[in-house]
């Protein structure tokens, strides 16, 4: 009999972003990103899920301590994305657009480099009640 069971912990942060392209034209900016090219930028109340998947411990009878993947997401999104302007607060942003598909492949990124890799990962990632990410698809 196969093991496999995923577990899911939601998470919640705030926080700013300017979805601008620096390779084009203020013009093409406004454009393509509309109100969300504002210069003084804009926020979202941002919902995410995490699932992990893998082989249930049979011994433990967990798949992961919820406490051990709560406590990676906050060290690795929560503390450094919450409430902050992710263009200017966060060093993952610098270079990169802000878009809510980034912001889903960073945070896989950043859980990926901190949970065991016989885990499979998926982020789901809510910008709006009506918009929403999942990585990988």
């Amino acid at each position: 009999m196969e093991n496999k069971i995923s577990v899911v912990r939601k998470e919640h942060f705030n926080c700013a972003h300017r979805l601008h392209n620096n390779d084009w034209t203020d013009e093409q900016n406004k454009s393509f990103y509309g109100k969300c090219n504002n210069p003084n930028y804009h926020g979202h109340n941002y919902n995410l899920e995490v699932t992990i998947t893998g082989e249930l411990n049979k011994e433990s009878g967990y798949l992961i301590d919820m406490k051990v993947l709560s406590k990676i997401m906050k060290e690795e999104v929560l503390t450094p994305f919450d409430h902050k302007n992710l263009n200017l607060d966060v060093p993952d942003f610098k270079e990169l657009i802000p878009t809510a598909e980034n912001i889903s492949i960073v945070i896989y990124n950043k859980l990926a480099n901190k949970l065991d890799s016989k885990f499979n990962i998926k982020i789901k990632l809510y910008e709006t009640e009506r918009n929403s990410v999942i990585y990988p698809a």
